[in-house]
């Protein structure tokens, strides 16, 4: 099977028409690889798998980026908190895919931001982190082109830690280092997928994967039982995995994020760091967003009882927690009255295999090292981070390939740019407003001319780039719209005013 007919307008466009083709052709064909699961894995695998020349079926049960994907802390990290642990090599994996993502794959997306660990509870706190910090300036200078990617680690001062976080209590400075951040998870697995399309594979969503007899599986689309043949059926699909594949044995732990106005901390440029009361290696951010908004998080608790399909949502004491560490540091404590949202997301850590029936040991220490493992044609890969997802995909990959005995054996996706990504000196001349450039990179000009009115008073997204999401991403309902393709969702009050305006665009692209 290979994607539908050629479409106009951009690159691997996500069309409905594009969309009644490949249903229409679904029943009987047979393709390399099947992936079952839209998530970041998912979506990466198809792309390394189309770019090696294989034909390509992803399937997802419900939109693009639906579950863990669209639930992270929308960092791009060089894993520091791994060499706390002792894993060099899984550092320096992060830090190299890191690197991969800024210079070449998603330059648009990711930019580089500043970390403040203050001194306002003990000089060891500060020192720690910033040996945590000389230590990950270290392996980034040893992985391709990380040396110049970010500044060095240094300490600063009580003004210049004043100036970074304004809501900081006075204190005595501090200690600065850099990571990656994206502009949006989400956004990065719609342009996975989309890239993924421009390169011949087929993208599905609201087609779920029900059974898998041999290499037949069996694909319910709106109703409709389809039956397609693969060669390889690669099983993404995160804490849920264990649908396809039962021997599959994950911790899955719930990591919860509080959405707060920028505002109440004084607008700060850099991500607040306070250790967790007890902990040297477990921190809360307060992360500052795009579009105004801090995400404070995260949360590291055990999940109990089998995995939910509906969204997890942050207990009580979760959102405590979070609010009593961020305050130890604050000249304004921040109250429940100040969460504006809130989110959760489910971690498919792998379970190790010493361990008995249950986890064992506190998933916060569990390794984030994904796994692959072969059950039949079903191929399950499961762990992991979204970091690095592009590594995850290549060990795919490379799998199917030797069990296909097709398909180049060598990855291109460290160097292929993802739909709208360039070089900065590119987009920086991109004739669009700076937050459209940071979402759609060179579409951001395609994207403006669908309409420059705000969904929301008050708020960036625009009534274009609904349109964009309808016409290019896939975007089939209001849910997609407002809490995928744009994050409006995140805060309930301004997903309630952006209803209206999301029927509108549905009805009238329909």
């Amino acid at each position: 099977m290979t994607g539908g007919a050629a479409q106009p307008g951009p690159r691997g466009a996500l069309s409905a028409a594009r969309r009644v083709w490949d249903v229409a052709a679904l029943d009987g064909s047979q393709v390399d690889v099947l992936v079952v699961g839209g998530g970041v894995t998912g979506a990466g695998v198809a792309l390394e798998a189309a770019t090696r020349g294989l034909s390509v079926l992803l399937c997802e049960r419900a939109d693009l980026a639906a579950g863990t994907s669209r639930w992270s802390s929308k960092l791009v990290h060089g894993g520091l908190r791994y060499l706390a642990h002792g894993e060099v090599g899984l550092a320096r994996e992060s830090a190299r895919e890191r690197a991969v993502l800024m210079r070449h794959t998603a330059g648009h997306l990711v930019r580089p931001l500043p970390f403040l660990v203050p001194s306002a509870l003990g000089g060891d706190v500060s020192a720690l982190a910033g040996l945590g910090g000389v230590l990950g300036d270290a392996v980034r200078a040893s992985v391709p082109g990380g040396r110049r990617l970010l500044p060095r680690t240094r300490r600063v001062d009580a003004g210049r830690a004043a100036a970074l976080v304004p809501g900081l209590a006075r204190g005595r400075g501090g200690v600065v280092f850099w990571d990656g951040q994206l502009a949006d998870d989400a956004r990065l697995v719609v342009a996975l997928a989309r890239t993924a399309v421009d390169a011949g594979a087929t993208v599905l969503t609201g087609a779920a994967v029900t059974a898998v007899d041999g290499a037949e599986a069996e694909v319910s689309v709106d109703g409709v039982l389809h039956r397609v043949r693969a060669g390889v059926v690669v099983n993404a699909a995160g804490v849920w995995s264990a649908d396809l594949a039962p021997g599959t044995r994950l911790a899955p732990s719930r990591g919860s994020h509080l959405v707060l106005r920028a505002e109440r901390l004084g607008s700060p440029s850099a991500a607040l760091t306070v250790p967790l009361p007890g902990s040297r290696t477990r921190y809360v951010f307060a992360l500052p967003q795009p579009g105004g908004l801090v995400f404070l998080g995260i949360t590291d608790e055990p999940l109990d009882g089998p995995v939910p399909l509906a969204d997890p949502v942050p207990s009580p004491a979760e959102v405590r927690q979070l609010l009593d560490t961020v305050n130890r540091v604050l000249a304004d404590p921040l109250t429940p009255a100040d969460v504006v949202g809130a989110y959760a997301g489910l971690r498919p850590l792998v379970l190790p295999a010493s361990a008995g029936a249950g986890p064992g040991e506190a998933t916060a220490d569990l390794s984030r090292r994904h796994l692959l493992t072969w059950d039949g044609a079903v191929l399950t890969v499961v762990g992991g981070k979204l970091t690095t997802y592009r590594a995850m995909a290549e060990d795919v990959v490379d799998a199917a390939v030797a069990r296909l005995g097709r398909g180049a054996t060598r990855s291109v996706t460290d160097r292929l740019p993802l739909v709208g990504a360039a070089p900065p000196w590119v987009l920086s001349g991109v004739p669009a407003s700076s937050w459209l450039v940071g979402r759609y990179g060179t579409e951001a000009p395609a994207v403006a001319a669908l309409g420059a009115d705000p969904v929301v008073e008050g708020r960036p997204e625009t009534v274009g780039e609904l349109v964009f999401a309808v016409r290019a991403e896939g975007a089939r309902t209001v849910a997609d719209l407002l809490d995928r393709r744009t994050r409006i969702g995140l805060v309930p009050a301004d997903r309630a005013a952006a209803v209206p305006v999301a029927e509108q665009v549905l009805a009238a692209e329909s």
